[in-house]
């Protein structure tokens, strides 16, 4: 029989350490929804074969979370909806590519 795959593992990283590198890729760090999307699927392969409702992780991260700010496009940006961006007052909380989940002091 032929063998199975191993099933990708979960990245060490929140949904907003997720959104926030895919922004800081981003040539202008800024990035589309869909755009963030195809970031996160196309690094981590566990969310490219998952289905269980990350991308509505992600969005809810985004409009929640006071880091992600929405900007709207320019008039000669054709295309669908708006761009996010990362505050400024939230960078040092990714210094140093520092993205990894923090742990909860007891």
């Amino acid at each position: 029989p032929p063998q199975e795959c191993p099933r990708p593992v979960r990245p060490p990283y929140s949904y907003s350490a997720l959104i926030a590198m895919a922004i800081h890729s981003a040539p202008r760090r800024r990035r589309t929804l869909s755009q963030i999307y195809q970031y996160v699927a196309e690094n981590f392969p566990f969310y490219k074969k998952s289905k269980a409702g990350w991308q509505n992780s992600i969005r809810h991260n985004l409009s929640l979370n006071d880091c992600f700010k929405k900007v709207p496009r320019d008039e000669d940006d054709p295309g669908k909806g708006n761009y996010w961006t990362l505050d400024p007052n939230c960078e040092k909380m990714f210094d140093n590519g520092n993205f990894r989940r923090r742990r909860k002091r007891r």
